[in-house]
């Protein structure tokens, strides 16, 4: 059982990607959208998880709270449960206007301002996304019809 998180590997039941919104609100709502066949797990501090299911795959959702270090904490326990793709979803900003609010937007890569990042690579190690899970995003945005901007 991870101390933060709340969670075991049993728990999990294989997943392997885990969507992460920042706030523990929106938690259960994801869940739901992939799939009515979803259970709560846990809820400790800024950390709320419920399994979903998308195809026969199973999903986690957990929250992470606000900021690198709570990120970090939720991202080192899970990875340590077997999760291997993290996806972060919430509220983003951009600066080009033609992008109307709301969009949907996959950040391809990020600027590394904050103070977590910075413990697991150097500063001149870019933030960029793993391109096959960005390309599947983009192409499933596609395939149900949704306007989806990306890049840095």
């Amino acid at each position: 059982m991870k101390y933060h998180i709340r969670l075991d590997a049993e728990m999990l039941k294989g997943a392997k990607i885990a969507v992460l919104p920042g706030d523990p609100g929106r938690v259960e709502k994801t869940a739901r959208k992939l799939s009515p066949d979803c259970i709560f797990l846990a809820s400790n501090r800024e950390y709320t998880s419920w399994l979903t299911k998308s195809g026969t795959e199973n999903i986690l959702i957990c929250s992470t709270g606000i900021g690198g270090p709570s990120l970090s904490i939720a991202v080192e326990e899970l990875a340590s449960l077997g999760i291997k793709y993290f996806i972060r979803i919430g509220t983003t900003g951009a600066i080009q206007p033609h992008i109307p609010v709301p969009s949907l937007i996959v950040t391809t890569g990020a600027v590394r301002l904050d103070g977590a990042s910075k413990h697991y690579a150097p500063l001149e190690y870019p933030a960029v996304a793993d391109i096959g899970v960005t390309n599947s995003l983009i192409k499933g945005a596609a395939e149900a019809g949704i306007d989806c901007h990306y890049g840095i």
